[in-house]
């Protein structure tokens, strides 16, 4: 075990994520024969076949799946201690790489990236925008550093931190006044075509269990993969409601994480 080098856990690294000895050796910058040969040199140094080589193509055994997962863990330490070392003198300095999910990204990314470019110049922000499921996978294998998403977030390996709450508010069409202060219930979702965001979006979950809603067959519902669509087509409601923006705690909480 101690002649295992990060050499080789990047190579192990490179071919989990494309299962390809080809794309792996161009990802590394060496040739497919040179990578091939320092998998099997790892496989023999560890004790465990890591790799099946198959005319499908490349699979990871069982105890590979959980060896790269535990690489992709130690090469971003390893990034972390570097960056630390390189930028310790500099607060929020050196590369941020921070995965939001679509529902909040357009609303408070745009003022968030200006405050940070302004107050702090030095930091080079890497965005990436997907559905919550994935940003917490790339978080646990070293591909992205924070994430700004929906809690709760249910991963042991991921400590969450709560930065701020909005309120669940229903809209209306003007014409369609109800008594004030009235709570929504399920029934009054069945009176009405319910706008929601495609599977897959936490936000969409977080509504139905708002509304008590378990299942949508029954319900008129139109779904969307943005929720910018939804705000555009919905019907103007009787009040305007201001987003909570919270930029200076989102940026409190980065210096907090030393970068």
């Amino acid at each position: 075990m101690n002649d295992v080098t990060l050499r080789q856990l990047r190579y192990l690294d490179a071919l989990a994520q494309s299962l390809h000895f080809g794309r792996a050796a161009e990802q590394c910058s060496i040739s497919q024969p040179a990578l091939s040969m320092q998998i099997q040199e790892l496989e023999r140094q560890i004790g465990a076949v890591l790799v099946e080589r198959k005319r499908q193509g490349v699979h990871l055994t069982d105890e590979g799946e959980e060896i790269a997962r535990r690489t992709a863990r130690i090469l971003s330490n390893v990034r972390d201690l570097v960056e630390y070392a390189q930028q310790r003198h500099r607060l929020l300095s050196g590369r941020l790489r921070l995965g939001v999910i679509p529902t909040i990204a357009p609303y408070l990314l745009p003022p968030l990236l200006s405050l940070l470019r302004a107050d702090y110049p030095n930091l080079e922000l890497y965005l990436h925008e997907t559905q919550a499921q994935h940003l917490a996978s790339d978080l646990v294998c070293g591909k992205l550093d924070v994430l700004l998403l929906a809690l709760p977030v249910e991963h042991v390996d991921i400590e969450s931190v709560r930065l701020f709450a909005d309120r669940f508010l229903l809209a209306l069409p003007r014409s369609r006044r109800l008594p004030a202060k009235m709570l929504a219930t399920p029934d009054l979702m069945l009176r009405y075509r319910l706008l929601l965001l495609d599977e897959g979006h936490c936000l969409r979950e977080q509504t139905l269990n708002a509304c008590k809603l378990r299942k949508t067959q029954n319900i008129d519902s139109f779904g969307a993969s943005n929720l910018s669509t939804l705000v555009q087509i919905a019907p103007s409601p009787t009040k305007s409601v201001a987003l909570t923006t919270p930029f200076r705690r989102i940026s409190a909480f980065l210096r907090a994480q030393d970068w």
